[in-house]
Formats: structure tokens, sequence, C-alpha cells
């Protein structure tokens, strides 16, 4: 056998070894973001082809145009209707699309960026693991003002929790994993997600996976920039849901609850209850009263807490650009309080 004929035979065997993958989306109202989020995929360089399933729901915007515009030009774009919009439907649409072959599933969405040669390191890392996914570090990047803080705050233990995926750690075994980079396999063993959780999807499917007996890896030197929102609306509106579904997996899997998920909920209700005891009190010692000014001590729970977003937010936030940093107590606020009511208020 000549040398040329051999190297080819070679090249041959190790293409063979390199896993199929299969890359999935579900997407909706992402317009502003999703031409960059579809070029950090189509650039990425994996020694084998992949294809990208696209499951797009109902949009407001022209979405649904800039896929089929990046699907016509490049043919590993494959578009899928997501009637519904939700998020675990579209996924588990788009999983159903994907090729028989694919062995390992990468998933991203409309607001994040994959960084140059993501595709290859997290396969490497889930085959080297033996785990069944692997995610890598969410790095929020903003360019507004509110965009900024907003990263700033969903970086930080005081904004979401000590979350390793959120605020850094060391490599190793995970409760969750950030997008995820899966085995198909165990995908298949665990029935994809739960369409009944509209939020928190991720962080149940990877519950259940490790029920199953597999493995989920943190790979912190990966980082996967993400778009925060752009508004204080689209922020409370995002929390609230997120608080919401939280209180739903607690209720269904209650080994799950921590003081990280139990935080907001505690401070939004002692904050009402201390304002309430708190007016009354004041009414009760305007009216002659004098142990109803002893009820007034609950303004201290909003009281407090306000001090402690408003230099919290401003020490955290001190190297930030003045417009960015004067916003964070308020972002720090909303995230913290939508999060709890959306928690306390449930379903």
């Amino acid at each position: 056998m000549s040398a040329d004929t051999l190297s080819k035979t070679n090249a041959r065997h190790e293409t063979t070894n390199i896993p199929h993958v299969c890359v999935i989306a579900t997407v909706r109202n992402e317009e502003r973001y999703l031409e960059a989020a579809l070029d950090s995929v189509l650039s990425q360089e994996y020694a084998r082809p992949f294809h990208v399933i696209l499951a797009i729901g109902p949009s407001r915007d022209n979405t649904y145009g800039i896929a089929k515009e990046y699907a016509t030009r490049d043919p590993r774009v494959v578009i899928v209707e997501n009637p519904t919009g939700l998020i675990p439907n579209g996924l588990n649409i788009a999983l159903a699309n994907c090729p028989t072959d694919t062995e390992i599933v990468v998933r991203f969405d409309g607001h994040t960026r994959l960084p140059h040669g993501y595709i290859k390191t997290m396969v490497d890392a889930l085959v080297r693991t033996g785990a069944q996914n692997i995610g890598g570090l969410m790095k929020p990047v903003g360019k507004s003002p509110v965009e900024v803080a907003v990263a700033r705050a969903m970086s930080h233990p005081l904004g979401i929790g000590p979350a390793s995926f959120h605020v850094g750690g060391i490599e190793g075994p995970n409760e969750t994993a950030y997008l995820g980079t899966f085995q198909m396999a165990a995908l298949k063993q665990v029935g994809g997600y739960d369409e009944h959780y509209q939020r928190a999807e991720d962080w149940e499917l990877n519950l259940r996976i490790r029920q199953a007996g597999g493995l989920i890896w943190f790979k912190p030197d990966v980082e996967v920039e993400y778009r925060p929102r752009s508004s204080f609306s689209a922020l409370a509106h995002q929390f609230e849901r997120t608080g919401m579904w939280r209180r739903e997996v607690i209720r269904n899997n209650r080994q799950t609850a921590s003081p990280r998920y139990l935080a907001p909920p505690i401070a939004v209700a002692a904050m009402l209850v201390g304002t309430v005891l708190g007016l009354f009190g004041a009414v009760l010692g305007l009216a002659g009263q004098g142990w109803g000014w002893w009820l007034t001590l609950g303004f201290a729970a909003p009281v407090g807490y306000g001090l402690l977003v408003v230099l919290g937010g401003l020490w955290i936030g001190r190297d930030l650009p003045a417009r960015a940093c004067i916003r964070l107590p308020a972002v720090l606020a909303t995230m913290h309080v939508s999060w709890g009511w959306g928690f306390l208020k449930g379903n």
C-alpha cells in the first residue's frame, strides 16, 4: 500500500470515529440577534458535516424571514415549525428532526453567540469525561446601559446567586449545564424535554438525566456570549416566568429546594408583610394607640433590602460606565422581586 493510500485510509478511519452532530435551537421574536447567533454556529469548524435544526415559533418580527434566508443559502440549516412557540416543545420538535445517525446534540439559542471551536471542544470534552451533557459559562454581554447593568447582575452572586455557569467555578460534575451538548442516547433515555415546563426546562431535564445515573459536566473555560434583555419590562417578564416555573420544578421534586431558590420569595414575602405591618402601625400610632408604633419596625424589611441593593449594586458596578452603574440597583431589584413574586404566585 502506498503512503498516499495509507494516509487517505487513516484519514477516513479518523473521520468515521468522529461523532455525528446536530445543532438545535428554538427561536421566536429573535430578529435582533438571530443573524449573529447563526453566524457563530455556521462558522464552526468540525471534521464532519453537521445539521442545524431551527424550530421557529410564531413571531411578531422577521425571525422566520432571516432563518429562511440562511436556509436558502446554506443546506445545513433546516427550518421546522413550532406552533406553540414554547421552548421545550420546539426543542423536542428539533430533536425529532435531527438525522437518524445523530450521536451528539448541541443546543444554542437566539440570544447566544458560540465561541470559535465550541462544537469540537465540547464534543471532545463529552467523549473525554463520559458525561451525558456538558456546558460552559454564560457570558452576558451588553451594549446599552441597561444591558450592561443586567450583564453584570447576571454574572454576580448578588444578582443571580452562586450557580457556577453564571459566576464560574471549577471543572467537574454539576447539577445542570448552560445550553448543553448532549449524548443523543441520554436524551432518548429520559424522553427529551418535559413540555409541561415552559421555563426551567433545561434544569428539569438535567435532573432526570442525573436521576437516571447520568453525569452532567461543567467546563468553565468555554464562554458562550449571551445578549441580556434590553428593558426593565422585558427583564421583569423573564424573571417572573422563571420564578413561576422554578416553583413548579420544586413542587414536583421537593428535594431540589435550596436556599438559592427560596431566598427571593422569602425576601419578597418579608417586604410585603413588613410594609403592611409598618403602615398599619403608623395608622394606629397616629390614632393614639402608642403600641402601634412598634409595628412600624416592619418597615425594616423593605428599607433594609433597599439599602442592600443600592449599596451592593453600586459596589459591584463601580467599574462600569456611570450610566450602567446607576441602573444596577434597579436591575437587581427587578430581578429579585420579579423572580420572587413569580415563585409566590405560581402558575
